[in-house]
Parts: C-alpha cells; structure tokens; sequence
C-alpha cells in the first residue's frame, strides 16, 4: 500500500463546483450509484475507518467532499446518485453540477467509477462513462462488493463488463474490488499513482 494514502484528510465540502479551489493541483474523483460502496472504497483505499463517511441510508453524500493528500493533490467523493427517495429538486441539481464537473474542471486527472458487481452499468452509470468518453477523462472501474460473489462469477461478470465498454467503442480500464476483503487496493493505488502524475494507462 502506498503510504501517501493513509495521509489523505477531508479539508472541505461544497454544494456546486464554483465553490472548489480554483488552482492547478489536480484532483482524482470518486463517482457511483448511492449504495454501490463509494464510501468503503475510498475508506479502503486510504487505510482509514471512517476518512469518508459510511451510511446506511442511500444518497447520503449531497455535498462534493474533498480529500487532500500530503502534495496537496486530492481526491473528490462526488454525490452518489440514482437513490430514489432523493427530491428532484436535490437530483437535477446534482445532475446539473455533475456535468459541469465534467465539462468544466481542468482539474480532473481522472474518474474512479463505483459500480455494485451485481448491479453494473445502470442507465446513470452509462450516463458517466459517456460524459468521461466525451471529455476525454480517463475513467477506471471498480466493480465493488466482489466478496459478494464467487471469483469465477466475479470474473465473468468483470468480462462481460469490459465487453460491453468496448462494444460502445470507450476506453476504460476496470478491476474486482473488494472494501471488506481489502481486494484490489493495490490495484487502485497504481491507477492513482500514474494519474496524478499526468500518465495515462490507455
């Protein structure tokens, strides 16, 4: 494990992307479905408890939090999405800054999308991959909660996932991850690890 990750502190929160700093460091985003494990992953993937707040309850991240590293570059929880019970009013604002995000943050070094293994590529998951496609951002998958299932379906699934991202004609790299197991940590950090320092890996 990467020890810079351990270090990583939450400095701030914001409603919409004008209020996040307005600098040159670049920022690696967490984005996914309320539920699919955002939270755990980023806990998992910096060594501590409770760096991003877990809940039970869907949709609870409503704010784009930040995570900044001993370098100064940080990592972003963006607000899940997809929960129903979320007012419109609370989603057509995250969809609107969600895409401006996208579109308007020179900032982005790159997208860590979180899909449920057993749940993958829902309509709102397509959505971000194509925003990702269409701005050019590189995007890595982790299909999360791989405990849940058998290596030998998880595997498959991972398969049929890669298949149907490059049957769209996208780029992405994706791997099994699991929050609980502590699976596919090290995976992660290497994505991260060439990201912010401006590699691309395909």
């Amino acid at each position: 494990m990467n020890p810079v990750y351990r270090q990583a502190r939450f400095i701030s929160s914001a409603p919409d992307i004008t209020l996040l700093p307005q600098d040159k460091v670049r920022e690696i985003a967490f984005a996914g479905r309320s539920n699919a494990g955002k939270s755990s992953a980023l806990n998992a993937i910096t060594d501590q408890k409770q760096l991003a707040r877990v809940s039970n309850t869907p949709g609870r991240t409503q704010m784009i939090n930040l995570f900044e590293l001993p370098d100064g570059q940080r990592l972003i929880d963006l607000p899940g999405y997809g929960y129903a019970k979320v007012p419109d009013a609370i989603k057509r604002h995250w969809q609107t800054h969600l895409q401006r995000y996208f579109v308007e943050r020179e900032q982005l070094a790159g997208l860590i999308l979180i899909m449920d293994i057993r749940h993958p590529l829902q309509d709102l998951d397509w959505q971000m991959i194509k925003w990702c496609a269409a701005e050019d951002v590189p995007l890595h998958i982790l299909l999360t909660k791989a405990d849940k299932l058998t290596y030998n379906v998880g595997k498959t699934t991972l398969l049929q996932v890669q298949r149907a991202i490059e049957d769209a004609n996208i780029v992405a790299t994706l791997q099994l991850f699991s929050a609980t197991a502590k699976n596919g940590v090290d995976d992660v950090h290497e994505v991260l690890d060439a990201w912010f320092t401006g590699q691309r890996l395909v």
